[in-house]
């Protein structure tokens, strides 16, 4: 299968105290020990910004890059984000893994969006699909908890009011109260990336509800090793190979760190443990 990493496993984040920061090194190591060839691109800062050097680096450890998750705002009718855009297509090879950022600090809260700035958002997806792929490029719309683009409904107006294709991340599609499997089945040929993550449906619910903060809930295990949840990967999987899906399956944990795990423990013993999963899933 093709099985990529992300750096959020490792609990590398964008979001400022977000938790202990593991180095490149390490991560990068961690990933190559376990097996995997390609990667994605991790926070800004992360990895070196010059694309040669950094992929230099990937390539010593023997990982691709098979693309970026890029927040950009896309709702405000004042701001034009293809500067953004342009700037992450020139440092970066593979998806471009977008997500409607609400110009907000985290993943906590987010505004509701008014008809003038649904039509802004809608508008920009299809310029930025359109323009990612006269690069030859491809561009994903990633619904995500704390963006413009979380629940169901949300999710609906976007299949529905633009072409852009979708990056399905069984995890944060159940935290906004969209079945993963469901919509697998409902859109599969919209569907160019994928993040695998298994969910606590116990934990969701109670952030679904607005009784637990995200940021705490995954700090409180939100996300658990593939198989060990209650998100149908296997299912998912085959109706997605079902349905002609070519891409990358990248594998996402989010984890929040409090300190450097010992060798061996944390992030590296739970993403051993999903692989052990899609191993034997895949027989």
């Amino acid at each position: 299968m093709r099985i990529a990493g992300a750096p959020i496993s490792w609990g590398v984040c964008e979001v400022p105290g977000w938790g202990h920061q593991m180095a490149p090194a390490r991560v990068l190591a961690e990933m190559r020990d376990l097996g995997l060839s390609a990667t994605e691109l991790g926070p800004d800062g992360f990895l070196p910004a010059a694309r040669d050097e950094r992929e230099a680096l990937l390539s010593s450890y023997g990982l691709g890059l098979v693309g970026a998750f890029v927040p950009v705002v896309l709702h405000d009718p004042d701001h034009d984000p293809m500067p953004e855009i342009e700037r992450a297509l020139d440092g970066m090879s593979g998806v471009l893994v977008l997500a409607a950022a609400t110009g907000l600090a985290g993943y906590d809260g987010r505004p509701a969006l008014d008809t003038r700035a649904w039509a802004t958002l809608l508008s920009n997806l299809d310029a930025i699909t359109a323009r990612a792929s006269r690069r030859g490029r491809l561009a994903a719309l990633h619904p995500h908890v704390g963006t413009v683009v979380e629940t169901r409904a949300d999710v609906e107006r976007v299949l529905s009011g633009s072409g852009v294709p979708l990056c399905l991340d069984t995890g944060h599609l159940l935290v906004g109260g969209t079945d993963p499997a469901w919509l697998t089945r409902f859109a599969a040929a919209r569907i160019a990336h994928v993040h695998l993550k298994d969910v606590d449906a116990a934990l969701a619910a109670r952030v679904l509800g607005g009784e637990v903060a995200y940021s705490d809930a995954v700090r409180d295990g939100l996300y658990r090793p593939l198989g060990e949840g209650d998100v149908d990967i296997s299912g998912i999987i085959a109706t997605l190979e079902g349905a002609g899906y070519g891409g990358w399956y990248v594998m996402e944990q989010d984890a929040v760190l409090a300190e450097e795990p010992a060798p061996g423990a944390g992030p590296y013993d739970d993403v051993r443990r999903s692989l052990d999963y899609l191993a034997k899933a895949a027989r």
